[in-house]
């Protein structure tokens, strides 16, 4: 997968990579730098946890030089110090002091990995110390160039290239195997498709077809029978009030 951090976020890709190696299965993954794959997956990721092989070239980022440069380890060196004694006056009289000690060293530093040259890298095997060796180039090397084949020639190159699904015969529709009824149409539904798409249908009750509206924007008129009830019990209640008001005077000269 090159530039694979261009996909963005694969949780199953993640977890994937720890269990692939025992189907087989192997994964060549290209990044320009770890910020990408820290970008896509966060910092805590597991990418390269899971990979056996990693080569690195000479990168432009600071960041990615030094994590190599840690990857790397660090090894002793020896270094040696000349002390002179005596007089500048008598030469003859001067002593020379020399002392060595051991110090550790970066293997690489990241300056030292931003400067690689473009034919050199570095692989890391787990288990086994760094390499820094030549690249292969396949169009260089002799033993690789033999390995190389022409393309082939492609008598039709419109012809279409066979697959396996296209020779397969279509299977027939439980629905064609029946014949048609006699005297029915061609736009006759004989298999009652309509009806086995809506379960909720009936097959004894058959679709009530509905008179379309004329104008369904149209304003119904109010039913006189309505105003006639709703002006009646206005003038029965109006009624009962006047009767009990004069019921609460005996003597208002009213007689009920």
């Amino acid at each position: 997968l090159d530039e694979f951090p261009a996909l963005g976020r694969l949780d199953f890709f993640e977890s994937a990579l720890a269990f692939m190696a025992g189907y087989g299965l192997k994964a060549f993954l290209i990044a320009q730098s770890l910020n990408q794959i820290e970008k896509a997956y966060g910092p805590n990721n597991s990418i390269l946890d899971n990979c056996h092989v990693r080569v690195s070239f000479a990168t432009n980022d600071e960041r990615t030089a030094k994590r190599v440069s840690d990857a790397l380890g660090t090894a002793t060196e020896m270094k040696a110090m000349k002390n002179y004694a005596g007089h500048r006056l008598s030469p003859w009289l001067g002593h020379l002091m020399v002392s060595r000690s051991e110090t550790a060293r970066q293997l690489l530093t990241p300056g030292e990995i931003m400067q690689l040259p473009p034919s050199e890298e570095i692989v890391m095997v787990a288990g086994t110390p760094p390499i820094r060796t030549k690249k292969a180039r396949y169009y260089e090397d002799a033993r690789f160039r033999e390995r190389l084949l022409s393309p082939p020639e492609l008598k039709r190159p419109d012809k279409p290239r066979p697959d396996d699904w296209s020779s397969l015969p279509i299977p027939a529709r439980p629905e064609a195997l029946g014949a048609q009824a006699p005297g029915g149409s061609d736009d006759e539904d004989t298999t009652d498709s309509e009806r086995r798409l809506q379960p909720e249908l009936s097959r004894a009750k058959p679709v009530e077809k509905k008179e379309p509206i004329a104008n369904e924007f149209e304003i119904e008129l109010p039913d006189d029978t309505d105003e006639d009830a709703t002006r009646n019990r206005r003038m029965i209640r109006q009624v009962q009030g006047i009767a009990r008001q004069v019921a609460l005077d005996p003597n208002d000269g009213m007689d009920l």
